[in-house]
């Protein structure tokens, strides 16, 4: 995949954080974790051109974030892979380890928001289950 690939998804998570905590204080960077489950956003052709051969699920989440350094402008950012998979093969059993995850990462003192990158086959199934399952006035971006 290419660099401006990577720019292109790093615009989305940076306007996903700066929604989040668009009324956060101005003096205090929020420590948000970018949780990796594989899918669309974190897929690569053979080459820019050569889309033909795209594979979802490739791209690491260290490796989209590393692609976007303005992201530390903005906040205080970490990555944690959970899947590597495509939205398709979402089942029950990840969806309880993703809330799970999630729910144990909101109660961190240390984390102010969470982002979920995600395929695009499945993303409302996981974004009403979540909704359904987390307790936290922290935001969550899927």
């Amino acid at each position: 995949m290419q660099q401006a690939q990577f720019k292109k998804i790093g615009a989305v998570m940076i306007l996903s954080l700066a929604c989040a905590f668009s009324a956060q204080a101005q003096d205090k960077k929020p420590n948000v974790v970018v949780i990796g489950t594989g899918g669309t956003i974190a897929g690569a052709g053979a080459s820019s051109v050569n889309t033909a051969a795209y594979q979802s699920a490739v791209v690491p989440v260290d490796k989209i974030i590393a692609a976007v350094p303005e992201i530390s402008k903005i906040a205080n950012v970490r990555g944690e892979q959970i899947f590597q998979i495509g939205s398709e093969s979402f089942n029950d059993e990840r969806l309880i380890k993703l809330g799970k995850r999630v729910s144990e990462l909101l109660k961190q003192n240390d984390v102010d928001g969470i982002v979920i990158t995600h395929g695009t086959d499945t993303i409302e199934e996981t974004a009403y289950f979540l909704n359904l399952v987390l307790k936290s006035d922290k935001p969550v971006v899927v």
